[in-house]
């Protein structure tokens, strides 16, 4: 098959497109011809430095397509059914090989480049929000980083719990686009003092939650940003910086830091159903995907490079 390949970690420059071998499928999985690959931001940190388990190394979490093979002990999913995948690796080629429990059907209704960018982003929101962030009507969240996949899920399924939610972005374009999903308040956080803004719209309040894909500096402002008993739901390290940050004021305010990671959990029922009820909530048009661009799967160092570039809004796909 041909695939987005590198043979060491770094620049988006190392992927290149080769011929190799293809998958195969596990008696408990599944081969899919993949359709459309979602570039998530865990595929651009690996490939800048993340283990590689085979050399050639095909990286990424999640694609869509086809199912063309099932394993002998698979008795939910058959050949020809439409899906979206999940693990660890292997998104970025024609065919992928993936556990059958990484797999969610997708509705006739769906088309699957709206699929592909469904389950990471929308189950890691979910779970920043309301499984560790405690999320209630009538809370006020930040959103940092609202353009990205995470934050524009994040946004959605706030908005639709009842929430009130502060987003940050870097320009007026992604501004104007976040007040478009029904934000209240938007933050450039390049342009403005965080923490001045905050506190003005939450009349020296603070917010409740804060949904933190960024990491690095960013984490510390969004501790500061916190009220009383206020939460950070931390996940990713999209500024790639160093991790770390003052803990003192926590305690006299009674609030916390919680770090997410959806992969520790996918496979249960608990996250598993609740991906599945998402994929079913798009494609009834209640939640949204906005899919930016999309590059041939042979484009795929110029895909990485765009998203390194900060100018995308929503998801970045390949298509094979």
């Amino acid at each position: 098959m041909k695939a987005a390949v590198y043979y060491e970690t770094g620049a988006p420059e190392v992927l290149k497109y080769e011929e190799v071998a293809d998958p195969v499928c596990h008696p408990r999985g599944i081969l899919l011809a993949v359709e459309a690959v979602s570039i998530e931001g865990g595929d651009v940190l690996n490939r800048a430095g993340g283990n590689l388990t085979h050399v050639p190394h095909v990286v990424g979490y999640q694609a869509a397509g086809t199912i063309i093979e099932v394993g002998a002990e698979v008795r939910d999913r058959k050949v020809g059914q439409r899906v979206v995948t999940s693990g660890a690796d292997g998104s970025h080629g024609a065919i992928r090989a993936v556990a059958a429990r990484g797999s969610w059907l997708l509705p006739d209704s769906l088309s699957v480049e709206v699929g592909a960018c469904i389950p990471i982003p929308f189950g890691t929101a979910d779970d920043c929000l309301f499984e560790f962030g405690r999320l209630q009507a009538g809370e006020t969240v930040l959103v940092q980083g609202g353009a990205g996949g995470v934050g524009l899920a994040a946004i959605q399924l706030a908005k639709r719990a009842g929430a009130k939610v502060i987003s940050t972005a870097s320009s007026q374009e992604k501004l104007d686009f976040l007040l478009t999903l029904g934000v209240d308040h938007v933050i450039n956080y390049v342009a403005s003092n965080l923490l001045d803004e905050v506190r003005r719209i939450t009349d020296n309040k603070g917010v409740n939650l804060v949904v933190d894909p960024i990491g690095g500096e960013v984490l510390q402002n969004s501790i500061r940003a916190l009220g009383y008993r206020g939460r950070v739901t931390t996940v990713g390290n999209a500024g790639r910086e160093v991790m770390k940050f003052d803990l003192n004021g926590l305690m006299g305010m009674n609030q916390y830091v919680h770090g997410v990671f959806l992969g520790a959990e996918i496979a249960t029922d608990r996250v598993y159903n609740k991906i599945q009820a998402h994929i079913e909530a798009v494609a009834k048009g209640e939640l949204k995907v906005f899919i930016d661009k999309q590059f041939a799967l042979f484009e795929a160092a110029a895909a990485h490079a765009y998203i390194e570039s900060r100018q995308a809004i929503g998801r970045v796909l390949l298509i094979p």
